[in-house]
């Protein structure tokens, strides 16, 4: 059921998940075409803001900043793994594996690398800061608008 408190987690999350697509754009390769990234991402950050963080808000503070944290747990791996789901495919349209096993391996491979783009000091503080303001956020949300 739609709520202003899964709206309010919703939103957090997306605007967090634009801000670190754009960082890491900005850290990548010079020249690389980046196509749907952002809007992939800000994709995800909105249904883990609207299943995850949404449904677990008014448990109190300390279970918001905990919610928080969820959520931008689960927006970063969902993340990482679409998108190295997607780099597999892509990669696989090319022939680079020499079998299924292997095109399966290179999803975690891939994802891994992706992580090693978000090792980055102001990428962490980014998420770090989202996720507790996200958090707040949908606490306050459900208890002003319940």
């Amino acid at each position: 059921m739609p709520t202003a408190t899964r709206l309010v987690a919703a939103f957090c999350l997306l605007v967090v998940a634009f801000i670190v697509s754009s960082m890491i754009i900005a850290n990548g390769e010079e020249g690389k075409s980046y196509g749907y990234f952002t809007y992939v991402n800000m994709i995800i950050g909105v249904v883990c803001g609207w299943k995850i963080m949404g449904k677990r808000a008014g448990r109190g503070w300390t279970a918001a900043l905990n919610n928080g944290l969820t959520g931008m747990a689960s927006l970063v791996f969902w993340g990482l793994f679409v998108q190295g789901t997607y780099e597999m495919f892509r990669q696989a349209m090319r022939n680079r594996f020499g079998g299924p096993f292997d095109a399966l391996s290179a999803v975690f491979t891939l994802s891994v690398e992706f992580a090693q783009q978000l090792l980055v000091p102001e990428i962490l503080w980014t998420l770090a800061i989202g996720a507790v303001v996200a958090g707040l956020a949908s606490e306050e949300a459900w208890r002003r608008w319940r």
